[in-house]
């Protein structure tokens, strides 16, 4: 899971694929986090995607970097837990302009039964599942 942490750090963007009812959406996402051994992305809970991922927290991201791209897919868990909102934002300093872990609207999400996928144009897919 830290190759993937990793990845996703060092490309900044990623994108994020949910469904509202029969269509998908996507958008660039850029928090990603590790606590306490999960991946975990932030939101907030009055978007649109928060609303998607209530539901149906089934999603897919996808980052692109170097020639390189990863897919992680699996269910968002919302935790509501202040301590891992105010590590994520702690993470995000600049995100403190919009967001705190005591606002009621800061949301975070791990990923749970979740497959990351590493693929090239040059070697075989590897695959981590966490």
């Amino acid at each position: 899971m830290n190759e993937v942490y990793d990845f996703l750090k060092k490309a900044g963007t990623y994108y994020l694929a949910t469904v509202d009812g029969d269509q998908p959406r996507v958008r660039p996402f850029g928090t990603v986090d590790l606590f306490e051994d999960r991946l975990y992305i932030q939101t907030g809970k009055k978007k649109e995607v928060s609303i998607q991922l209530k539901a149906n927290p089934k999603a897919e991201l996808c980052a692109f970097m170097d020639g390189q791209w990863l897919r992680v897919s699996g269910t968002l868990v919302e935790d509501d837990r202040r301590e891992a909102k105010k590590h994520m934002l702690d993470s995000y300093p600049q995100l403190r302009a919009m967001y705190n872990e005591d606002d009621g609207n800061t949301q975070v999400l791990y990923f749970k039964d979740a497959t990351a996928a590493f693929f090239s144009f040059t070697a075989p897919p590897r695959i981590i599942r966490f």
